[in-house]
């Protein structure tokens, strides 16, 4: 895996019409369709946002959701990997 992936770290996300927004300690931010991830296309904008950033930035939460993603993974460019 890149060094590019595994020292990125999220510190802020937020959403649009279309995409999960994260901006990352490096200065980077990154788009992804939420269509890559089923639950937080279904999800309120309440339960979008009731995320936490964990493991010092290598990973975003959603308990209501039970979602996990992982920076790493986003910049790799995998989604939802389970069945919905």
């Amino acid at each position: 895996m890149s060094t590019l992936t595994v020292e990125a770290k999220a510190t802020r996300i937020w959403f649009d019409a279309d995409n999960l927004w994260v901006s990352l300690a490096d200065g980077r931010s990154l788009s992804v369709p939420l269509s890559y991830f089923p639950r937080l296309l279904r999800a309120t904008p309440e339960q979008r946002r009731n995320h936490l950033i964990s493991g010092g930035g290598t990973g975003l939460h959603w308990d209501e959701l039970d979602e996990d993603i992982s920076v790493a993974g986003l910049l790799l460019g995998i989604g939802d990997r389970t069945a919905t």
